[in-house]
């Protein structure tokens, strides 16, 4: 039976080839953290997360000190006897760490992500289990294209001929849909400009990363609908339930929370006020591939418009995860609207994972490989080579 006997914990600046800018944050590195489980047997697997404090309330700083200090020790130890063993205990976590290692109202769900996916990767290799959640019983396997899902491509806030020349890179690449995202102000400008780049055939929506005010929402709204945009992502804070069910009302726009949503009770508190009818559920902030499939069907018991997000510089570590949740969806009806994730590359001046998962022409996604865990190898002297900092738990 494998035992947890050892845990490596990295802090990593993976550099971007192009700073990526939003309403909360402007960013050229990635932020990571990336968190290595050894067994006895000498089996190792991988986690991954990308605390942003505006998105689940934890820095990395501070997430990197309660890994180290509280949850890492209380894994040593750990075993289970089977994989459905270790995706029951997951499920059971539901995105946090046990409750007599960590306070349930602590901010955590980033710090649990690294631990789920790391679990899920060491176990399976050792257990000889692709990783999984349970909507794969419906017959997706892990090796499948998902040939009707297409990802999005998303725009960063920016000015001038750089805002254009990404536009007309979205056009030449032919993305179904773009996010765009806009600032306080501007943002109607900033539509119209990508409106006339990208033609009217592409699905175009908005992400203003909570930048709005109620009525300044309102009002841009309305504006942007009239070029043909129906859904509006995070257009005030997360937290204004009444300010956000008031825009569901009296917008009739597709509402999308974000920032707003991170475990069970947050999904169920905008469920219960009305507040949006769509989310954006993403493995990073939602702790982990276990907890984030559960986040999904609880959105689409709610009747919500579903899309599968990422943080912005995830290595195909995550964008494993991704596909892993994406094909687990697949079969379900309505299913995932939009998907974002698998930048690989097309952001990252280095991916420090194998095979390198991501979006290729007209953001069709990936094929992940068969084969146990999370199927990727990490190279370490890349995490290495961008490493802020490390500890060792045993």
């Amino acid at each position: 039976m494998p035992v947890v006997t050892e845990l490596d914990l990295y802090a990593v600046d993976l550099p971007f080839r192009t700073a990526f800018r939003h309403a909360a944050a402007a960013r050229r590195v990635s932020g990571s953290l990336f968190l290595r489980v050894r067994l006895d047997g000498g089996g190792e697997g991988w986690g991954e997360c990308l605390p942003r404090p505006y998105v689940s309330g934890e820095r990395r700083e501070d997430t990197f000190r309660l890994l180290r200090d509280v949850i890492l020790p209380a894994l040593v130890g750990l075993e289970f006897p089977s994989f459905g063993d270790v995706i029951s205990f997951l499920e059971k976590c539901d995105g946090k760490a046990p409750p007599d290692w960590v306070r349930p109202e602590t901010p955590q769900s980033s710090a649990w992500c690294s631990v789920d996916l790391a679990l899920i990767d060491a176990f399976g290799k050792a257990l000889g289990d692709a990783a999984r959640v349970g909507a794969t019983a419906h017959g997706v396997s892990s090796g499948d294209r998902l040939e009707r899902t297409r990802y999005s491509g998303v725009v960063s806030a920016d000015h001038g001929w750089r805002f254009v020349s990404t536009l007309l890179k979205m056009r030449l690449y032919r993305f179904p849909h773009v996010k765009v995202k806009v600032d306080r102000e501007g943002a109607a400008r900033a539509a119209r400009v990508a409106r006339s780049v990208l033609g009217r055939r592409v699905d175009l929506r908005v992400d203003a990363n909570m930048a709005w005010e109620v009525e300044q929402a309102l009002s841009l709204i309305g504006d942007l609908r009239a070029m043909g945009i129906e859904w509006f992502e995070a257009p005030i804070a997360g937290d204004d339930h009444a300010g956000l069910a008031r825009l569901v009302r009296e917008s009739s726009a597709g509402i999308m929370v974000d920032e707003g949503l991170t475990d069970r009770d947050s999904l169920q508190n905008l469920i219960r006020h009305g507040a949006c009818n769509g989310v954006n559920v993403r493995i990073s902030k939602c702790g982990g591939l276990v907890a984030a499939h559960a986040r999904c069907l609880q959105a689409l018991d709610a009747d919500l418009t579903l899309q599968v997000g990422c943080q912005v510089g995830e290595s195909s570590l995550l964008s494993a995860a991704h596909v892993t949740l994406l094909s687990a969806l697949a079969p379900l009806t309505p299913g995932v609207r939009y998907a974002e994730g698998c930048f690989g590359r097309h952001l990252l001046r280095e991916d420090p994972v194998s095979p390198a998962l991501q979006f290729g022409y007209a953001g069709r996604p990936p094929v992940r490989p068969s084969g146990p865990g999370l199927v990727v190898r990490l190279d370490q002297d890349v995490l290495e080579r961008w490493m802020v900092d490390e500890a060792h738990v045993s």
